[in-house]
């Protein structure tokens, strides 16, 4: 594997699609010039999947001074909607990269229509009668030929007619399509004569209108238009290995010999306890499974950064697992890991307290309020530090006291034992309060004031730390816990409905917890690590009045 130096000296590997371009580039093929393109459809929101092609079709273009183009395939109006473009467009942005320019494959539908009247004049193309179930049945098995159609013989003038009737809008959806004339009995399945038009009148295009009544489909549009464009590189998905031989066949018919795109193919993402189908996706946001899009359990781009994820550890990710010729199943702790490392020098440290319960410290002077302070981020100095308020009532969490308590447990318990706040005081629990279903209220406690936190007596040793928040100065406030979406670790490949393996404790809502006052006036897409909780990120319908903060990962890595 060959070694290249970063532009800061660092040492990095290439991977197989680098070393194609760099190869490339030393035999004089492209003539020096790099272009790529990303050409996703717009029918629905981009997945962590696309990511890993956006790094890759971006990446290599920045790498190496070329350019990327976003290129819409846009060649079933049936799916496509506007909402799609502008939310691909958001996640490219938001990842950090920049597009040379923004190409549709609508651009080029006159000359790939006619390209195809080329194609029917020479033979090569005719017009098929058949219904998509005849088509498929006659196409036969990899071991076995397909049958001809019995319109593949047509004479060129009669499928020149229908053709161009075909776009007129004369003859109804799926009524007639435009095959290629290639070779029936081809090993190859994509080679048996492929369809290269349809019919489609009954949805306007987003872009075009009504204006055309057939459309390409992918594998006749999606070479042409990178040869339309200038692109040296296009790199597919490994699925697309056996379309290449028709996509360089469609170029032979037609392009120069001095110039030709190169398709190359690269293995995708898949990742445990999700899915990755756009169509098993929509499925869940349509049925009401998930919240939408950007529900934060979606894989989406936009769900990840709803949750929290930044775009610097999703990259991360992909750099971590890398780009291969073969198919894997990647683990989703990679990610979460990803995540840890990037938000743990970056996320201002809180305490915030999920099931709390008030405490009043009874030897603490009333109405006194000092100020004490506490590193916003112990793992990076340069984030300072911030004032918090101390007072006689405080809030700690339920779990932290225990009325009757086992030697194993250190936290509050009275009898003695005693129990540093954070950044604060040691105390000692005296007892509680309970209502009339015997429910603790309130826990008492007495502090000693010579222990402060800074202090020669704050270096007393003590078993336990739990953290704690002024009453006068903490804020109500939900908390969303997010679970893996589904139960088993490869959904896909389970028999039967995808949706009953979705974990139905996907998702736990916290309602009624405190976070510092501070907090809740964060803006959307602040991220906070909630002290022995885990690293959180302001949701996009937070308010101050109503503070709302979803989970991105826990602190470590579950034992699950």
């Amino acid at each position: 594997m060959e070694i290249n130096e970063t532009e800061n000296g660092e040492k990095r590997s290439l991977n197989f699609i680098e070393q194609i371009v760099e190869n490339d580039l030393k035999e004089g093929i492209t003539g020096g010039r790099i272009q790529t393109r990303f050409p996703p459809e717009p029918n629905g929101y981009l997945h962590i999947g696309h990511a890993k092609a956006i790094c890759m079709d971006f990446g290599i273009a920045e790498r190496y001074n070329g350019i990327c183009n976003l290129r819409f395939d846009d060649t079933n109006p049936a799916k496509e909607d506007v909402e799609y473009v502008d939310s691909i467009k958001e996640d490219i942005q938001w990842l950090g990269f920049k597009w040379a320019n923004i190409y549709y494959a609508s651009d080029y539908f006159q000359q790939l229509y006619d390209l195809a009247i080329q194609f029917i004049k020479e033979g090569k193309a005719y017009v098929d009668e058949q219904s998509s179930e005849e088509i498929a049945k006659q196409k036969g098995t990899p071991t076995t030929p397909g049958v001809e159609s019995p319109y593949r013989n047509r004479p060129i003038e009669e499928n020149l007619d229908l053709f161009i009737r075909m776009n007129k809008g004369e003859f109804p959806d799926g009524s007639m399509v435009l095959r290629a004339k290639i070779d029936m009995a081809n090993s190859n399945m994509h080679f048996r004569d492929p369809i290269m038009y349809r019919i489609i009148t009954s949805h306007p295009h987003h872009k075009t209108g009504t204006t055309w009544k057939v459309y390409p489909m992918y594998d006749f549009a999606h070479g042409q238009s990178d040869y339309f464009e200038g692109v040296t590189h296009s790199l597919c998905t490994l699925e697309f290995v056996v379309h290449r031989p028709l996509y360089d066949y469609y170029l032979d018919q037609f392009a120069g010999a001095d110039y030709r795109p190169k398709q190359r193919e690269f293995n995708r993402l898949n990742l445990t306890y999700t899915v990755m189908s756009k169509r098993k996706l929509l499925q869940l946001v349509k049925e009401g499974l998930v919240s939408g899009w950007d529900d934060p359990r979606m894989p989406t781009i936009c769900g990840l950064r709803r949750r929290g994820y930044t775009p610097e550890s999703i990259k991360a990710f992909i750099d971590k697992i890398g780009y291969t010729k073969y198919e894997a199943l990647n683990d989703i702790s990679l990610l979460e890991s990803a995540a840890r490392e990037d938000l743990k020098p970056r996320a201002t440290r809180v305490c915030t307290i999920l099931d709390p319960i008030k405490l009043i410290i009874d030897n603490y002077p009333e109405g006194k309020k000092e100020i004490l302070t506490t590193d916003n981020n112990p793992d990076n100095p340069e984030a300072g530090v911030r004032e918090i308020p101390f007072g006689r009532e405080i809030y700690i969490e339920r779990g932290d006291f225990r009325e009757e308590a086992d030697k194993n447990f250190y936290r509050l318990s009275p009898g003695g034992r005693e129990v540093r706040l954070k950044s604060a005081y040691i105390i000692q629990a005296t007892g509680c309060e309970k209502d009339a279903n015997g429910n603790i209220t309130t826990v008492h406690a007495t502090y000693d004031p010579n222990t402060k936190s800074g202090t020669e007596g704050g270096n007393k040793k003590v078993k336990s730390t739990i953290n704690w928040i002024d009453v006068d100065n903490s804020k109500e406030a939900e908390l969303r816990l997010y679970d893996r979406l589904f139960v088993c670790e490869n959904p896909s490949a389970e028999e039967g409905d995808f949706r009953d393996l979705l974990n139905p404790n996907s998702l736990t809502v916290v309602p009624q917890a405190r976070v510092e006052t501070f907090v809740a006036n964060a803006k959307p897409g602040d991220k906070f690590q909630f002290l022995k909780t885990g690293y959180f990120n302001t949701d996009k319908d937070s308010t101050p009045e109503h503070p709302i903060f979803n989970l991105t990962v826990s602190l470590k890595e579950s034992k699950k």
